[in-house]
């Protein structure tokens, strides 16, 4: 059917726009409808005998009003002109609402009536915009409040009461119920109430539609509560106000009796027309109803409410007046009645009430605090009553209980933050551990409350940020957060699900504060907090709670200064004296004690000594008694009875015994006392005695000694004249002997008795509390305390999940366990908690199963069957692989882990490689193989295959094994199917990713990894290991390696470690191993591959090739090829980065080594020709390094001769390098430099020719007399070196003539045999003399040891002249040696070096020239100089004998003598 479309405001009505057909069709439907129910009505009421004769007679009497009424308005319906929702409902409604409210009517046709008016509500006919829709409303609540019927049987009565549940219900969720009044709809929820009350008698499905319609009721009525105004209307409202006035004064609710005021409700169905009767008399408002029904409106149980008939838009004095009676019912609890048929009091009834608020605090939500009367009654009377029900002994109660401080706690904690620390400290903690002597079922829901609130996201911190850092309140996070992980250990018990809820509770903790990570603004690591000076530490205030910049660093500041104060307790429960002074020194108090602050310590430290207190109290010390006043002063006892003040005051320490002290302490008490509640008392001395009578009644009350016990007369009548000389009321008096009576004043506290009872007196000063409590913190999802919070919970919760994880069994509690360990590990990490994250790895290792010896026979399969060790493996290394970077002594478990994985053969193939290792492929040697299995070669023990060892013993003695073993058995599938299991998980693991990432891990940690791998080599031990030994030091070997590699921009970091690692397993190894291979080829590899990136370490990682050196000579000799490719890939890749001499001399030194070992000389001297061509990469630096390698390949007979050739052809060419920077160096420098440079120059070119001329000494012709050759060039062709004449000379003495020399002695002392062809050599000797002597004749000439070097020359061809060559002088050097002198006088006398130059006897080189001359041939003075005189005689005489002795060897100068040894040892 088409609905009108309802507009706001009265009169702007208007019609759907649809044509005038479907509007008359719209009212005839309505028309008809109504038509069909007062047919309905009238047939009802035709089959009962008293309607149906009543005008069948033909007298005169008209019908019944009632059926004239409804007969009338079925002839108007048809008729109306005018929309319906112009029309006034209550001339349609009226009719109806007759029957029901005439008491002539039978059941039968009352329910007819209810059910017509409840399909009338229910088709929205009626909304706020229908005329004079209020008064209608108002009408039907009326009526059908004051329904009156015949009751004939039960079950039509039990219909009729649900009817009228239904129209109350449809009342209030139709559009227009928000046009009722304050009054009415406190009517209907009145109504119900005592329809659910009535129906505890009638059958259980009346009894359920009740409470449901009660609940329908509640929900519909505090839905409102968000559209209502902010600001609460007054309760009279001027001229628009009725009185209602209430009964139900007498609190006390009676279920003895169902009857109603007319008290003719009976339960025998004997035929008699009984009538139930809710009578509301409309006209004056009063809802009748006896005193023993409990009914909306009783406030306080004094005062009737006037309300105001205003709607219930207008405010909310329904809600408030409703909500009081629904905490009303919570309150009697202690008056139960013993009806069988009332509500179970014991547990039906608050459920009841329990269920009602609960759905009243869903609806009206956050919206609650804009009304303060409603708050007020949810803060102080609802929750005083949850504390009470929530030690019920009723799992149901206790269920309910938790779920209204849970939604409490969602929408309203900001005003109940004294209220949640008191239901978690008296509630929650008391009830969930069993030593409180609760119940299993209670442990049970108080935990699953417990854990509900968990799941809160910020529930703990808020906690924590409230009351832990509060000096006032209790540390609730800390309790909480024990309890969870002591409930979740299993002690000497198999896991139970309790267990399992607490890790959950955990478990949801930890996860909240992972979730929180991401939200964390940039530098939110807060500093340590510390005090430098004293400020009153409970006077600390915070500028804006809602401001985390401000609130985090108040917070964190007060939970600092709540810790020191512990402490301070702690030393003062030693010794108050010295915890007085702790304090002093933390600055908690001031330098010089002051009254205030003592008082402040006592007053608001938990886990002081009691005794110690109330005797530091009660002493006679001014100072004391100061303090004593300055303690009372902190209690707030306004408006607060007397005996709740002292018990509250006299809470906070023991009562001294001493009857001063006693004085004392209550004379300070009564000045606090009367200062702020001085009511009824005249004047302080009244408080005093008074409280002394109280602490008198109290001993004789409860002392057992006490026999004969004090009456409550006795007591008033001690009392008399106390209050300034008059009696105090008795009814006073009265209350407080009762109230003492009761409930005993304690004044010796139990030291540390667990979680306090919430006694009346500790309610009330809560309430006064809260008042002055700090503003409740909201924290949002950012983790601003999380650090502080983990760093207290991580140990008992790292140890909760290790206990569930070990002794669960189901795969889903593993899970759990396995999300809490990552969360704990996200949170470390973010946190930079090393030390937890350390703790976690240990913990988690053991579960692993890998650390243990096993002693299981097939351990691979044993591991695949295992799911919870397959699980602690992959979040081993899961959390390896995220968190590397704060994992510390951690690494050594992971790799303990690691190293029993690979001794099992589960590593895949390229843990150990490094990134760039993809494009090397390492020359394998037979003894080094990788020693890593792959996965592919899924070996299983216990099948056909035997298990590939590592090494070659372990082959070994697989071979000897292969005869003796019984064919094996073929796996089966459970076999194969958990070996597969094992190898997904080592895939899952991605432990290869540890190495290959480790360039992004933090510097300490990497650190640390690297130490741990040095650790688990273990030391290289001299002698013979074990090959599984060896086997593990290779391994860590080449992951140490690979991390060296991966982390070249931070070598510095590691290579002190590695080197000495490397050295160690040099040093002490004798014998060639796969172990001392790994060493020295790494070594060798992190060279050549750091070099290009670390000039400055250049020198640093050259100096440790050096070990290689070292190498024992049997280790050395068998690597030697692969160490020298090695060394030739090092230098082919980065001469150019090798800058130093340092770093060269080991290079060069690695490389001449190589000259005279067959197998490596080849590529060594390869990479001395790429040094040496060209001079490509010679240097200054490296010059005579490699000058003096090239020598070492010269002499070296290792190879053919031709290497020789080549090395020496290097030695020549490398001149050419030496011209080339004398000209740069004068082409760039200063003069000064350019001749230090020269000097540096000449220097290197003396040591090539002294080097060459070691191998013109060589026994092989060939590369002999290259040699020669090649040092012709080296002195003939250095013009352009410009070297200063005195090398020359030098050069003269120490190289050529000491080569001529050593020539001559090897032609004349050794066989044929050795040197062959030696008068080939002698002849190229003398060329070379001859040539190199008159090339430099210009520069020879002008030395002034010229004289001494020409006769040299002349010696040395004399002895040439006459050397025998096997046995016989040499034919071709006689003819030789006088053409080249010839050709040398001539020279010299062209350039005018050799001229007479005065008498006889004067001119010393022209005699000494000629008396040497003459000696090998006389005929050459008279050829050169014809021209002069001749020879005396006795010179020519001498032609024929030998020798002059003057010039033997031994005018040699010494200096040459000593140059031709060392080339003697040279060769």
């Amino acid at each position: 059917m088409g609905r009108l479309k309802l507009q706001t405001g009265i009169n702007s009505i208007e019609e759907e726009p649809e044509d005038c057909d479907t509007a008359y069709s719209n009212k005839a439907t309505l028309s008809c409808m109504i038509n069909s129910e007062i047919g309905a009505v009238l047939a009802v009421m035709r089959r009962n005998v008293r309607w149906g004769g009543r005008y069948m007679s033909g007298d005169d009497q008209l019908e019944h009003s009632l059926i004239q009424s409804l007969k009338a308005l079925r002839k108007q319906i048809f008729s109306w002109p005018h929309q319906w929702h112009t029309i006034n409902p209550a001339v349609y409604l009226q009719p109806f609402l007759d029957v029901i409210r005439s008491d002539e009517t039978g059941a039968p046709i009352t329910s007819v009536a209810l059910s017509s008016v409840h399909k009338i509500l229910s088709l929205d006919v009626i909304d706020q915009n229908t005329v004079n829709v209020e008064d209608a409303m108002h009408l039907v609540v009326d009526s059908v409040t004051s329904c009156r019927f015949e009751v004939t049987d039960p079950a039509s009565e039990e219909v009729v009461l649900m009817k009228i549940l239904q129209v109350l219900l449809a009342c209030m969720k139709s559009k227009a119920s928000v046009m009722l009044s304050n009054q009415h709809v406190c009517t209907i929820v009145n109504t119900c109430f005592r329809i659910v009350h009535q129906a505890g008698s009638k059958g259980e499905l009346l009894q359920r539609i009740a409470r449901h319609t009660m609940h329908e009721i509640v929900r519909s009525i505090f839905s409102h509560l968000p559209d209502v105004d902010n600001t609460e209307r007054s309760l009279v409202n001027g001229s628009n106000t009725i009185k209602k006035e209430i009964g139900g004064l007498n609190n006390e609710y009676s279920l003895g009796s169902t009857q109603l005021e007319n008290g003719n409700m009976g339960s025998d169905y004997d035929g008699q027309p009984l009538s139930t009767n809710f009578t509301t008399n409309v006209s004056t408002g009063s809802l009748a109803t006896g005193t023993d029904e409990k009914t909306i409106g009783s406030v306080n149980g004094k005062e009737a409410v006037s309300y105001d008939l205003h709607l219930m838009t207008d405010g909310v004095p329904c809600m408030v007046e409703i909500f009081h009676f629904l905490c009303s019912l919570l309150n009697v609890f202690e008056h139960v009645g013993n009806d069988p048929r009332s509500i179970a009091f014991e547990e039906d009834v608050p459920l009841f009430a329990l269920g009602l608020i609960n759905s009243a605090i869903e609806l009206g939500g956050p919206s609650i605090r804009h009304h303060p009367r409603l708050l007020s009654l949810i803060q102080d009377e609802l929750f005083r009553n949850l504390m009470q029900f929530g030690l019920s002994t009723s799992p149901l109660i206790l269920s309910m209980v938790c779920s209204i401080v849970l939604n409490l706690y969602h929408h309203l904690r900001t005003e109940l933050k004294l209220q949640l620390e008191a239901f978690f400290s008296c509630v929650i903690l008391r009830l969930a551990q069993s030593r409180y002597g609760a119940l299993y079922q209670q442990q049970e829901v108080a935990m699953e409350a417990l854990v509900d609130f968990c799941r809160q996201k910020t529930f703990m911190v808020e906690m924590y940020a409230n009351l832990d850092c509060d000096i006032t309140c209790t540390n609730i996070f800390e309790d909480l957060a024990n309890l969870l992980s002591k409930s979740a250990f299993p002690v000497n018990c198999p896991l139970s699900s309790m267990h399992i809820l607490a890790l959950d509770g955990l478990i949801a903790v930890i996860q909240g504060m992972a979730e929180r990570i991401g939200n964390t603004s940039a530098g939110s690591e807060h500093a340590p907090v510390s005090l430098e000076e004293y400020t009153p530490f409970w006077m600390v205030k915070c500028d804006n709670y809602s401001d985390p910049n401000h609130w985090v660093p108040f917070v964190r500041r007060r939970k600092y200064i709540k810790r020191r104060l512990m402490i301070g307790a702690d030393h003062f429960n030693r010794d108050p004296k010295k915890g007085l002074e702790f304090l002093q020194g933390t600055h908690l108090l001031p330098d010089k004690l002051d009254p205030q602050s003592v008082a402040c310590f006592f007053r608001y430290t938990a886990g002081l000594d009691k005794n110690l207190v109330g005797d530091f109290l009660g002493n006679h010390d001014e100072f004391c008694v100061q303090v004593l006043h300055e303690f009372a002063g902190t209690f707030d006892f306004q408006d607060m009875n007397l005996d709740t003040a002292l018990r509250l005051f006299l809470e906070t320490f023991r009562l001294p015994g001493e009857s001063q002290k006693i004085q004392r302490v209550l004379e300070a008490f009564s000045e606090r006392y009367y200062e702020q509640s001085p009511q009824i008392l005249a004047n302080k001395d009244a408080a005093l005695l008074l409280s002394y009578s109280l602490i008198m009644l109290n001993t004789d009350q409860h002392n057992v000694q006490v026999k004969k016990k004090m009456t409550e007369d006795d007591f008033i009548r001690n009392n008399r004249h106390i209050n300034g000389g008059s009696d105090l009321p008795r009814e006073f008096l009265s209350e407080l002997y009762h109230s003492i009576c009761k409930n005993e004043i304690r004044t010796t506290p139990e030291q540390g008795a667990g979680f306090p009872e919430m006694t009346p007196s500790r309610w009330i000063d809560l309430m006064h509390k809260s008042k002055k409590t700090a503003p409740f913190i909201v924290s949002d999802s950012r983790a601003y305390l999380d650090h502080d919070m983990f760093a207290i919970m991580s140990g008992p919760t790292i140890a909760a999940i290790s206990v569930v994880f070990d002794h669960a069994e189901h795969e889903e509690v593993y899970q759990t366990c396995i999300d809490g360990f990552l969360a704990v590990a996200k949170i470390s990490a973010c946190h930079h908690l090393e030390d937890v994250l350390d703790d976690l790895v240990v913990s988690l290792c053991k579960f692993t199963t890998l650390l243990s010896p096993s002693s299981v026979e097939e351990p691979v399969l044993a591991f695949g069957d295992d799911m919870k060790a397959r699980m602690a493996t992959v979040t081993v290394f899961t959390i390896a692989n995220r968190y590397g970077d704060y994992i510390r002594t951690g690494w050594r478990n992971i790799l303990d882990c690691i190293l029993r994985l690979h001794k099992l053969g589960l590593l895949p193939a390229r843990v150990a490689s490094d990134a760039a290792d993809e494009l090397e492929v390492s020359a394998d040697t037979g003894h080094g193989k990788p020693l890593t299995s792959s996965l592919s070669s899924a070996h299983m023990p216990s099948m056909g295959t035997p298990r590939r060892s590592s090494g070659l013993m372990g082959r070994f003695s697989q071979l000897l094994s292969l005869d003796t073993e019984e064919p094996r058995s073929q796996p089966t599938e459970q076999q194969l199917a958990a070996h597969q299991r094992t190898l997904q998980t080592i895939q899952k693991c991605h432990i290869d990713s540890i190495f290959t990432e480790s360039k992004f891990l933090k510097a300490e940690s990497l650190l640390q990894l690297a130490r741990a791998l040095i650790w688990a080599a273990g030391r290289p031990q001299k002698g013979n290991s074990s090959p599984e030994d060896e086997d593990t030091a290779v391994f860590c070997l080449e992951l140490l390696i690979a991390i060296t590699l991966n982390n070249r921009d931070r070598i510095v970091l590691l290579w002190q470690g590695v080197y000495d690692h490397i050295s160690n397993i040099v040093q002490s190894t004798v014998l060639p191993g796969a172990l001392v291979e790994k060493a020295v080829f790494g070594l060798l590899r992190i060279c050549q591959r750091l070099l290009p990136y670390k000039e400055n370490l250049a020198d640093e990682l050259l100096r440790s090739l050096q070990l290689v050196l070292k190498l024992d000579p049997r280790v050395a000799d068998a690597f030697s090829e692969q160490i020298t490719q090695e060394v030739n890939r090092l230098v082919k890749a980065n001469a150019s980065h090798i800058r130093s001499q340092l770093g060269w001399r080991t290079i060069t030194s690695l490389l001449s080594n190589t000259a005279r070992q067959p197998e490596a000389s080849e590529a060594g001297f390869d990479a001395l020709l790429f040094i040496m061509s060209d001079g490509a990469h010679l240097s200054p630096a490296n010059y005579v390094l490699c000058v003096d390698s090239s020598r070492q390949f010269a002499e070296s007979r290792v190879g053919q001769a031709e290497r020789s050739v080549r090395a020496l052809d290097l030695m020549a060419g490398s001149v050419n390098c030496l011209a080339r920077w004398m000209s740069e160096a004068k082409e760039a420098m200063g003069e000064e430099e350019a001749l230090r440079t020269s000097q540096d120059i000449g220097e290197m070119w003396f040591r090539l020719v002294q080097g060459l001329r070691k191998v013109c000494l060589d026994q092989r012709e060939e590369v002999r007399n290259h040699a020669l050759f090649s040092l012709q060039k080296c002195l003939t062709g250095v013009d352009e070196l410009h070297l200063p004449h005195g090398l020359w000379s030098q050069c003269f003495d120490t190289v050529i003539f000491t080569m001529l020399d050593d020539l001559l002695e090897i032609a004349q002392g050794h066989s044929q045999k050795d040197y062959r062809n030696m008068e080939g050599t002698l002849i190229l000797v003398m060329k070379l003399l001859s040539k190199v002597f008159l090339q430099l004749l210009n520069d020879l000439s002008q030395l002034t040891t010229f004289c001494k070097l020409w006769l040299g020359v002349l010696s040395r061809m004399e002895k040439y002249m006459k050397v025998k060559v096997r046995g016989k002088r040499s034919e071709k050097l006689q003819e030789l040696v006088p053409e080249l002198l010839k050709n040398a006088l001539l020279v010299m006398k062209t350039r005018g070096v050799l001229v007479q130059r005065g008498a006889l006897g004067g001119d010393s080189l022209w005699e000494l020239t000629w008396l040497h001359v003459n000696n090998i041939s006389l005929s050459l003075q008279s050829e050169v100089f014809p021209d002069q005189d001749s020879e005396p005689p006795q010179h020519k005489q001498s032609q024929t004998g030998g020798v002059p002795v003057s010039h033997e060897r031994g005018s040699v100068p010494p200096n040459e003598t000593v140059a031709s040894e060392s080339a003697g040892t040279g060769g």
